[in-house]
Parts: C-alpha cells; sequence; structure tokens
C-alpha cells in the first residue's frame, strides 16, 4: 500500500516473538514484547509491539496495515538484518521462500520482463545460479512464449527450483551491502 509516496507493508510473517523483549535491552515502556516480522510485499525486516495477551506462532501471516489490526498494537519501524534475533535469523530463509511460492506470478513476471541494468549485465543474473548460459536460454524461450509458471520455466530451461533461487537473492539482498537491489528496498 501507497500513502504519502511512502509505501508500507500490509500483512508481515511473524519470525520471532519475543514476549518479554530483547535480553538485554531495557523493558520498553509498553512492557508487551516484541515482534520481528517481514513484510509480504517489499520484504521489509520490521519490529512491533504485540496487543496484549496475544500468542503468535513463528511464519505465522498477520495484518499490520494501519487499521484494524488484530494483533499488533504498532509497527515500531524497520529493522536491519543485524538487528534480528538468531531464531529469526534461521527462519527467513523459509518464510521468504513461502512468499515467493504464494507470490508465484509477480516472480514468474520478474522472468519474463526483467530488463539488462547495465549494458554488460542483466538483472537475471544477479539470481544466484544463473550465468550469461542460462540467461541467454531464458531470454530466448521468453520471446517464444511467456513463461507462465515456475514449474514452466524449469520444465522448459534447466534450472533448478527457479523459486528457491529467488529466495537467495532476496536473502543476500537483505543481510548484504548489494549495489543492486532487484526485490527488496534499502533502509
Amino acid at each position: 500500500m501507497e500513502r504519502e509516496g511512502k509505501k508500507y507493508e500490509e500483512y508481515a510473517y511473524v519470525l520471532d516473538f519475543l514476549p518479554h523483549g530483547k535480553p538485554g535491552v531495557p523493558r520498553h515502556p509498553y512492557g508487551r514484547g516484541l515482534v520481528q516480522l517481514i513484510g509480504e510485499a517489499f520484504f521489509t525486516l520490521l519490529e512491533a509491539v504485540p496487543h496484549r495477551n496475544v500468542d503468535f506462532t513463528v511464519r505465522e501471516r498477520i495484518y499490520i496495515g494501519k487499521f484494524g489490526r488484530t494483533k499488533i498494537d504498532h509497527v515500531l519501524g524497520r529493522i536491519s538484518y543485524d538487528d534480528l534475533t538468531s531464531t529469526a535469523k534461521a527462519e527467513l530463509p523459509g518464510v521468504i521462500e513461502t512468499i515467493v511460492r504464494s507470490q508465484e506470478k509477480r516472480f514468474i513476471d520478474f522472468f519474463n520482463t526483467s530488463q539488462p541494468i547495465t549494458p554488460r549485465m542483466h538483472s537475471m543474473e544477479l539470481i544466484p545460479g544463473i550465468g550469461k548460459k542460462l540467461m541467454w536460454q531464458i531470454l530466448e524461450q521468453r520471446e517464444k512464449e511467456p513463461f507462465k509458471s515456475f514449474e514452466d520455466l524449469q520444465k522448459r530451461i534447466n534450472l533448478p527450483d527457479p523459486a528457491r533461487l529467488i529466495a537467495r537473492r532476496i536473502l543476500e539482498e537483505l543481510s548484504k551491502e548489494e549495489k543492486y537491489l532487484i526485490f527488496t528496498r534499502s533502509m
């Protein structure tokens, strides 16, 4: 969703729930614990304060939009990968892959419409496991007919599990200082 030029997450997945807040950090004035989340639309890493007496399960999809939140009182803000707990870091790859698989059309559209970033590099080459040879095969095949699904892409190109490769790229963008961001946005 977009408000006043800023983009906000509407839904997020729970990476970790700390009912008593972060260890070693003074208690938050609200005293209600902390939830670490990853946004579904922009893969934004967030921290939020839950409503009182609410429980969360890891990988649970929850609404965090502006109005009508049932489990989250308020979102504290964006955090970096380094701010995540070890549990959240361990859950992150699986949650990212779940999001990628649930939004298959969005990521297949990437393979069908992606463009070169520079005269010498195509945006597809930023995906781990895709080099020049596979990139040219993908470009050739999409000219004949656009890809319809991950399965179609796998069948026509010898590409092992495209959803997992995209998830790896998103994790790289979140955890490292990447020059080119194709699926996430900068802090």
